[in-house]
This record gives C-alpha cells, sequence and structure tokens, in this order.
C-alpha cells in the first residue's frame, strides 16, 4: 500500500519509520488494531510497540484478539 501525505510540516519532519509507530499506535488506541498488528504495522517487536504506547499514555488493554493474535505468533515462530 502506498500512502501519499501532504506536505504538511510536521509529517515532513517525520521519518517513515515515525510516521509508521505513530499511525499503529493511534489505530491502536481505537480499537482498529491489536498490540501484534500495531507492531507489524509500525515494523518493530512487540515489547518496543508496548513501550511506545506507554510514553503516548495509551492504556494497554489485553484482549481476546490480542491473545489469539499472540498464539497465531508462538505458532509461526515455533512452527507448529
Amino acid at each position: 500500500m502506498t500512502l501519499h501525505l501532504p506536505d504538511i510540516p510536521a509529517a515532513t519532519r517525520m521519518t517513515e519509520a515515525e510516521l509508521r509507530l505513530e499511525l499503529a499506535c493511534a489505530l491502536y488506541a481505537q480499537g482498529k488494531v491489536s498490540a501484534v498488528g500495531g507492531s507489524h504495522l509500525a515494523g518493530i517487536d512487540v515489547l518496543t510497540f508496548q513501550h511506545a504506547l506507554v510514553e503516548r499514555g495509551i492504556p494497554r488493554n489485553y484482549s481476546v484478539r490480542d491473545l489469539h493474535d499472540d498464539l497465531a505468533a508462538l505458532d509461526r515462530l515455533l512452527g507448529t
């Protein structure tokens, strides 16, 4: 997916990685992605993503969706 942003000062001062992280945090805060999904979108590991949520004051709610995502990630890692 390609995303085109207008040349506004706030966006031009941020790297692509920073924009991806901010988007992932915002989507997580709105309940649109899980922690695992947010970490994938941001291109970082889940623990780093959780730290980013804490830095932004976004509460970490562990949901059933998070559990399913974590189990799926374990299945991929362990090859089961």
